[in-house]
């Protein structure tokens, strides 16, 4: 069985209206996918684990795609990636970096870790909605994922 065969999206985002204005973009995009919001960095790790307050959750059940933010609380967007890539079920799940931040060393840091994709916030909406709109294209319908199981 395929773990990725529901095409929902998790989305790892602490700021309310960055969260908001994301679901928005998805909206204008007709996008009808699943999305699962999580506030921190340890929500996210008991999300994809099926542990906590998601142990009722399928844990063979998994995202598409996670969309994570590096500056979370409890634990960073960086090691929530370096714990994703050392789980055997989670090694190799999409994890595209949504952030504000344009750090050379965070960038360098994503992609060391495994991060798939590095993507820059727009601050211009509708910059930010054709990057919303790209992302979902070809994350949810023109990416093949593995087959974890």
């Amino acid at each position: 069985m395929n773990l990725l065969t529901r095409k929902s999206i998790l989305l790892v985002e602490d700021n309310r209206d960055d969260e908001e204005l994301t679901l928005l973009a998805l909206q204008e995009n007709r996008l009808l996918n699943e999305i699962h919001v999580v506030r921190d960095g340890a929500e996210a790790l008991d999300f994809l684990l099926a542990q906590g307050l998601y142990a009722h959750r399928n844990p063979r059940t998994l995202p598409q795609v996670v969309l994570l933010d590096l500056k979370l609380p409890k634990l960073s967007g960086l090691e929530v990636l370096q714990r994703m890539r050392s789980h055997p079920t989670l090694k190799l799940l999409p994890v595209v970096i949504l952030t504000t931040s344009l750090e050379e060393k965070d960038i360098m840091e994503s992609y060391d870790l495994g991060a798939n994709s590095y993507i820059r916030k727009p601050v211009d909406f509708s910059n930010f909605l054709e990057a919303v709109r790209q992302l979902s294209l070809y994350w949810l319908v023109l990416n093949e994922a593995p087959r974890i199981f």
